[in-house]
C-alpha cells in the first residue's frame, strides 16, 4: 500500500511541477501529447474574452495577434482587421522565484518566426532539464512564443510565453499563424 502512496505522490509532484512550467525554445521529438495533459481548466461560468478586447483594429491587410496581459486575453484579428476569434491567455509573471528575475512578458510588436507540432518541448523548463509539454507552440521573440497548456488561468505566472488552451492552440497553429504573422503584446 506504501507503495502505492509513493507512485501517487511522486505523479502528484510532476504534475505541479509541470504547472509551474512555461517555455524557453523547444526541440521536437517523436512524442505524443497525452488525453490528460490535454485536459483544459474550466470554470463554472464561462468568460468572454472578446468583450475584453477591441473588435476590430488596423492591420494593414494582414493578420495579427493581440495579446493583453492586463485583461489575460489574446486575440486573433483578420486581414481586415475584425476580431475572429478570443481566448484566456497567460502571460509572464513578475518574478519566478526558480529563476531569480522578472518573467514579464516583453511589451512590443513581434513576428511569428517557428511552428510546431503536438509534441513541442521546452529545452529549459523545469530546471535543470526541461521537457515541460508545450504543444502547438508558435515563437514570436526569441525563446517566447504561443503555446498550449493544461495550466491557463487568470493571472500571469509563465517564464515569459503565453500560454493558451491547447485547443486555441491548436486552431492558431494551424487555422491562423504563418511564418511572419504579426504579434503585437500590450504593456502589463
Amino acid at each position: 500500500m506504501r507503495s502505492l502512496e509513493s507512485r501517487i505522490m511522486l505523479a502528484t509532484v510532476g504534475v505541479v511541477t509541470l504547472a509551474l512550467t512555461s517555455c524557453s525554445s523547444y526541440h521536437s521529438r517523436d512524442t505524443s501529447y497525452t488525453s490528460a495533459q490535454k485536459a483544459e481548466s474550466r470554470s463554472s461560468l464561462p468568460a468572454n474574452y472578446a468583450s475584453r478586447l477591441p473588435q476590430t483594429m488596423q492591420t494593414h491587410g494582414k493578420r495579427v495577434v493581440l495579446v493583453d496581459p492586463k485583461v489575460h486575453a489574446w486575440g486573433a484579428y483578420d486581414s481586415s482587421g475584425k476580431l475572429i476569434k478570443a481566448g484566456l491567455a497567460t502571460a509572464g509573471g513578475y518574478y519566478c522565484k526558480d529563476v531569480g528575475r522578472a518573467c514579464k512578458t516583453p511589451a512590443g510588436t513581434f513576428r511569428i518566426n517557428s511552428l510546431g507540432a503536438a509534441s513541442c518541448k521546452s529545452s529549459l523548463y523545469p530546471k535543470p532539464n526541461g521537457g515541460a509539454p508545450m504543444p502547438y507552440c508558435m515563437f514570436f521573440n526569441k525563446n517566447i512564443g504561443f503555446h498550449g497548456s493544461a495550466y491557463v488561468m487568470e493571472g500571469n505566472q509563465s517564464h515569459g510565453c503565453v500560454r493558451m488552451k491547447v485547443a486555441d492552440a491548436e486552431w492558431m497553429r494551424y487555422n491562423f499563424a504563418k511564418i511572419g504573422t504579426k504579434v503585437i503584446v500590450k504593456p502589463y
